[in-house]
């Protein structure tokens, strides 16, 4: 049994629809159900190529994290692409659960959004979770939340194997005066180009293809620079730590996406290390571009300010996240 979850949010650490997906996954897990999971802000370009996903699933989790108002253009890009390009055969056999958790109301209309959507392009939709989220540590230790949490997942794995029917809806009875999108503007060539682009398995083989030999030509590259280029960075963090009395230890993972490097720093008591690879378990994951971490070292920039602003995401420990800047000191902000 395949489950897919689409994830609409930004990723923030502070989003606690990550905290239901990682629980939800957690159920499924255990009960041998493979889950994907897709977030659609690591992928805003091929959000259209995702339709391609759902033939290999037996049902589908949305989930939404409302900031404000909605549902989020990265989930409605999503549920476009849906409409335009998806098989309205692999559609009508897919149940739907949706997520949507709020931290400032709305969740209600985000749901039945959702829900709408759905049943509009003819799929089955079954009772997902809708909370509003106001103290996001309590809503995550709080045993009767956790509890609600996996029975849901329960519930996803007995509805989906049992193949269990659903109540007819209007809307869902009504679909087929959507199945065809407009033309858009596009010639027959351009239509059919598109369509190509975001159903045909074989071109979308091809092209992730030349993505990775892409990608490998480019870390190559960047492999054969100067070993200045290689150490970029390192000099300045360790110049930057600051020692303490007390106990320390944590682990920073920070990719930089323009350049496809992740920077480590492992730091335990007064030993630091820093070096370019991959971290096992980081107590931090960060996301940023070699611009920022470079205004961070020169003191431009602190760590938390770039998380705020939104130039750097990042998830894990939210604690240790603020006191990175109080674990190096570089020079003053300019």
């Amino acid at each position: 049994m395949n489950i897919n979850i689409y994830y609409g949010g930004r990723g923030l650490i502070e989003d606690p629809s990550l905290y239901v997906m990682d629980k939800l996954t957690g159920v499924l897990d255990e009960v041998r159900v493979h889950v994907e999971r897709y977030n659609l802000y690591e992928n805003k370009s091929a959000i259209a190529m995702m339709v391609n996903t759902l033939k290999e699933a037996d049902g589908v989790i949305l989930v939404a994290s409302v900031e404000w108002l909605g549902i989020g253009g990265l989930l409605q890009q999503f549920l476009d692409a849906c409409w335009l390009y998806a098989d309205r055969n692999i559609l009508s056999k897919l149940y739907m659960f949706p997520v949507v958790i709020s931290t400032a109301g709305g969740e209600r209309e985000a749901q039945c959004m959702l829900t709408r959507a759905w049943e509009l392009l003819g799929g089955k939709v079954c009772e997902g979770i809708c909370a509003y989220v106001d103290d996001q540590t309590d809503f995550e230790t709080d045993p009767q939340i956790l509890n609600l949490i996996e029975k849901k997942g329960e519930d996803i794995y007995r509805i989906v194997h049992q193949n269990a029917p659903v109540f007819k809806s209007s809307a869902r009875m009504d679909h087929g005066r959507f199945t065809q999108a407009p033309a858009a503007g596009l010639t027959p060539q351009e239509s059919e180009q598109l369509s190509e682009y975001v159903s045909n398995d074989s071109y979308v083989q091809k092209q992730k293809k030349d993505v990775e030999l892409l990608s490998q030509k480019y870390r190559n590259i960047l492999d054969t620079g100067k070993d200045e280029s290689k150490q970029e960075f390192i000099k300045e963090i360790k110049d930057g730590f600051v020692r303490s009395s007390e106990p320390i230890e944590a682990v920073f993972s920070i990719e930089m996406t323009d350049t496809g490097r992740t920077l480590v720093i492992e730091i335990k008591d007064n030993d630091l290390k820093v070096y370019y690879g991959e971290a096992s378990a980081p107590d931090v994951e960060a996301k940023t571009t070699r611009d920022v971490v470079n205004k961070l070292v020169r003191g431009k920039q602190t760590f938390q300010g770039a998380f705020m602003s939104g130039v750097l995401s990042s998830k894990g420990d939210f604690k240790l996240l603020r006191s990175f800047d109080q674990f190096f000191r570089f020079s003053s902000l300019m």
